[in-house]
């Protein structure tokens, strides 16, 4: 194991004390600070130190991929880590968004030569693990309270959304195409009406607040058509592929496969690409979108999640107890959340303080945390 140096993405959406927070660092920061990066994805690499100069993983991976990464792991997902795992802090809404699943990506990256929508082969799907309390749209509910919800706002121009939704789940797509496909010019009039109205409970709530920094967005009305959660500490999101989703405010430990491959739906100012997003969305119920973590060993939970691109483990160990032993495939990156945790994998010992990071390869052996704090590990998830 060694230490591993993350990296901040400062978009504008991001909390200025979340993370600064758990690096123990001066509140507020300078700037927004969204997502810290611990992967080899190209877009903003972590380091690890050699003789005192900082090395991106991804350099690493290229030059030694079978070191890091093992033969397995090589032979499945090629010469590159195929997960990132991020610490997520947001102070306002993300955009609704959805993402391809493995044949739709490579379909469309071979296609999309201009990489509008696709700019790598792969898919991405996404578990978010709550720090804080944290709120996000996920999935698609039952159309019939969705119809409710709209009606009553009582806005004549959503009478065929309503329509399309009382046909249940086949009337979901349409209900999207109506929203999404609405005329750029009657837009802001759209979400002024839905404001005006007296509904009331927590969709009038919902809209309201949404519509503060998307005034001109029928995105608006589209998140009344997704399951409005409120996750605890600890409680997870999976977003598979073509699942609609937008996270909204909270802190979150997130992991998903390696990938940039976004398509919008509302609630940006970017681009959205109506008739792409509606041919990868599953119009389906979901009808749980809470996961809950499972215990695996005496302090280590973890959430299941049916892809082998990625696994996550939650360990929580005590001064004077036990250590804990998690035996799971190389490579492994561990985030320290809270307290100090000491992390051995065979090959190398680490001490992480809250918000550090380290990394193991492919050659270590089972992982041994010691210590008194809680610490995140991700893995690929084969097995």
């Amino acid at each position: 194991m060694e230490l591993l140096q993350g990296r901040i993405r400062d978009y504008a959406w991001g909390s200025r004390t979340a993370i600064a927070e758990l690096q123990g660092r001066p509140v507020p920061s300078a700037g927004p600070e969204a997502e810290l990066w611990l992967g080899a994805h190209p877009g903003a690499p972590a380091t690890v130190d050699r003789d005192g100069n900082p090395v991106s993983l991804t350099e690493l991976l290229v030059g030694e991929p079978e070191h890091w990464l093992g033969e397995r792991l090589v032979g499945r997902f090629g010469t590159r880590l195929p997960f990132l795992l991020k610490v997520l802090a947001a102070d306002a809404p993300l955009s609704l968004q959805a993402h391809p699943d493995a044949e739709q990506a490579r379909a469309g990256y071979a296609a999309d030569t201009g990489r509008v929508n696709y700019v790598d082969p792969y898919h991405k799907p996404e578990l978010l693990v709550a720090l804080s309390e944290f709120e996000a749209l996920c999935g698609f509910r039952d159309p019939a309270e969705s119809a409710a919800a709209i009606a009553a706002f009582g806005v004549p121009a959503l009478e065929p959304v309503v329509a399309a939704l009382r046909t249940g789940p086949e009337g979901l797509r349409e209900a999207v195409r109506l929203l999404l496909s609405w005329p750029e010019a009657e837009r802001a009039g759209l979400v002024a009406d839905v404001l005006a109205a007296e509904a009331a409970g927590p969709d009038a709530g919902l809209a309201r607040a949404l519509a503060v920094d998307y005034p001109a967005d029928p995105g608006v009305v589209v998140a009344l058509l997704l399951h409005h959660v409120r996750l605890a500490p600890g409680e997870a999101i999976w977003m598979p592929a073509g699942n609609l989703h937008a996270y909204l405010r909270g802190t979150g430990v997130e992991i998903m496969a390696a990938s940039d491959n976004v398509l919008r739906g509302g609630l940006t100012p970017k681009r959205v690409d109506v008739d792409e997003l509606l041919r990868v969305l599953r119009f389906e119920v979901l009808d749980e979108p809470v996961v809950r973590p499972e215990q695996v060993a005496p302090g280590v939970v973890t959430w299941l999640v049916p892809v082998d691109d990625f696994a996550l483990h939650r360990v929580e160990v005590t001064a004077g107890g036990p250590a804990a032993r998690l035996d799971v495939p190389g490579p492994r990156v561990v985030l320290c959340r809270a307290g100090e945790v000491t992390v051995a994998d065979g090959v190398g010992t680490v001490t992480l303080a809250a918000g550090q990071a380290a990394i193991g390869t492919a050659a270590g052996g089972p992982l041994v945390l010691g210590g008194a704090g809680v610490a995140f590990v991700a893995t690929s998830g084969l097995r």
